[in-house]
Parts: structure tokens; C-alpha cells; sequence
């Protein structure tokens, strides 16, 4: 199947609920839990794309910018930014929405690496491509390439300043 496919065809959208049992001593939520929340969003948003099943092959830098607090939502918002080979990174923005105020808080983006599998061979399968529309998508789709290439760079041990 080579049906072409938009970034939008891959967007997915998930809200969760902070609840007692997804938070630390300090009425925080988990990072563990925000880091399962988040390869959630993204593998649902890989196999949309590939209509397939994808694994998660690798995750970006990952930082916290603000706390998430007991009683908040989270609203995760996903996409494929690029695909390769076999290979698709897909971007995860994750916000805060606080529920007495509705007020809406960036608090972490990550990138993840998905891999496409074929289920009758358990082997990577070839990914078809991703068409970008707006300029936002564009934007991502050109810089997905930049972090590709510095991931493999880090892999093959050639860094560069």
C-alpha cells in the first residue's frame, strides 16, 4: 500500500486527568508516567501513519520545564514530522491545561523514533512518506531531518560543534 498520507492523516489527540495515583509525595505528577503518556501518544500517531504496528526506537532529550499538579489536565498533542526507511519521528507537545482557570501552559515537547513492523516477519517494514501542508508542518518536517542526522551522528560516534 503506498497511499499517501498528510501529517494531519497521523495527528493524534489525548487528554488525561492527573489523579492521586499518578503523582509524587510532593502532589506532582510523575515523570515516568508523563514519559508513558507521551510514548503512548506518539505510537498511536506512528501507527496511524504507517497502519501498522511501529515500536519505539529511540526518545529525544526530555525535559520538564514546568510542574503538573494533581488535578490538571494534560493534553497531549501528536504527530508525524518526517518519515524515512523503515523510520518516522514523530513530536509530541505536551500542555498543561489548569482545570479552575482553563489556563493553557507549554510544559514539555519531545521527538521519538518510531520503527514500522511488518507482523508476519517481526522485521522493520518500509514507511511511506508523510506530505507536509501547512508551514508549521513544513518547518517541522526540514528540522526532523537536522535531528536525524545528529542522532546518527551521535550513534556512529561523529559529533560535531
Amino acid at each position: 500500500m503506498n497511499k499517501l498520507k498528510t501529517v494531519k492523516n497521523s495527528q493524534v489527540n489525548m487528554i488525561e486527568l492527573v489523579l492521586p495515583n499518578d503523582t509524587n509525595v510532593l502532589g506532582n505528577l510523575l515523570g515516568g508516567r508523563l514519559m508513558h503518556w507521551i510514548d503512548i501518544a506518539a505510537a498511536l500517531s506512528a501507527a496511524r501513519h504507517c497502519n501498522s504496528v511501529a515500536v519505539t526506537a529511540a526518545v529525544d532529550n526530555l525535559v520538564f520545564h514546568h510542574p503538573i499538579k494533581l488535578g490538571d489536565i494534560v493534553r497531549l498533542k501528536a504527530s508525524v514530522n518526517r518519515a524515512f526507511n523503515t523510520s518516522m519521528e514523530v513530536g509530541v507537545k505536551v500542555e498543561i491545561e489548569e482545570i479552575k482557570t482553563g489556563e493553557i501552559t507549554h510544559s514539555n515537547s519531545a521527538y521519538l523514533t518510531f520503527v514500522k513492523i511488518d507482523t508476519e516477519t517481526n522485521k522493520p517494514a518500509k514507511v511511506n512518506e508523510i506530505i507536509p501542508e501547512s508551514p508549521e508542518e513544513k518547518k517541522r518536517y526540514e528540522q526532523a531531518l537536522l535531528r536525524r542526522n545528529q542522532r546518527l551522528s551521535e550513534k556512529h560516534g561523529i559529533i560535531k560543534n
